[in-house]
């Protein structure tokens, strides 16, 4: 608890500088405050908790579950063959370079207003970072550990398990924690662009009525679900991580 003093302070002192920032402009519609947020959120907590927010989990969660088992299978294949590597890892990378808000649309046109077309956009932000990060991992194994495993007449499959795996495992859950906040806003920013449920289209309905805590409140309540789902993949990678020790 002692160590998440400093960030708890910060935290408090960032909510109340914007508070006072808001009070301040006094202009709702251009920045609400924290407190005109959380009313906001409480009067419409039925139709954001019990609507719009399980429709941008689903999208979510499908989203990062494909995102996860194409980058782990793209980082296992470019580990495993150095052909692979060089074919892929360039167009890994320019695919990143496409501009979001300009194929989304496209998306929509071709898979309408269904799950799916929300689910590639949250695809196409989120695979990257699990992709490169557990490829990292991958490769980060010391060589002469590798050359021992051999000795002893391991094969690429007993490598692979006893070595590469646990090595990589680490950086399989770094690239989780960054991927969950990136799907969550892949999600919001499709159903901005094209969609009839979800939090980022009704905080885009709410902008169109200039309410700026209607606006606000759907991302405080994504952050919220962002910072908690971080927390719980936090207290699984402890669990299962018990050879590297906190620092």
């Amino acid at each position: 608890m002692k160590k998440n003093m400093p960030a708890l302070a910060l935290g408090i002192f960032l909510v109340l500088l914007w508070q006072f920032i808001a009070m301040g402009i006094d202009a709702a519609y251009i920045l609400p405050s924290p407190l005109q947020i959380l009313v906001k959120l409480w009067q419409l907590k039925e139709i954001l908790l019990l609507v719009h927010l399980p429709a941008t989990m689903g999208v979510t969660f499908l989203g990062l579950l494909i995102s996860v088992v194409l980058g782990v299978f793209l980082s296992v294949i470019m580990d495993s063959n150095k052909n692979i590597e060089n074919a892929l890892y360039p167009i890994i990378i320019a695919s990143q370079t496409i501009p979001t808000t300009a194929i989304a649309p496209l998306f929509v046109l071709w898979f309408g207003y269904s799950i799916w077309s929300k689910v590639l956009v949250t695809i196409l932000i989120t695979f990257f970072p699990i992709a490169i990060t557990v490829y990292d991992g991958l490769k980060s194994t010391k060589r002469e550990m590798e050359e021992l495993l051999i000795t002893y007449g391991a094969n690429k499959k007993d490598i692979f398990i006893k070595l590469k795996f646990p090595t990589a495992l680490p950086y399989f859950f770094s690239a989780i924690k960054m991927a969950i906040p990136m799907s969550i806003i892949g999600a919001a920013i499709a159903e901005w662009l094209g969609a009839q449920s979800g939090l980022g289209y009704f905080s885009k309905r709410m902008m169109t009525q200039l309410d700026g805590a209607g606006v606000f409140a759907p991302v405080v309540l994504l952050s919220f679900v962002a910072m908690i789902s971080v927390a719980i993949i936090n207290m699984i990678e402890k669990k299962l991580i018990t050879w590297r020790k906190e620092i």
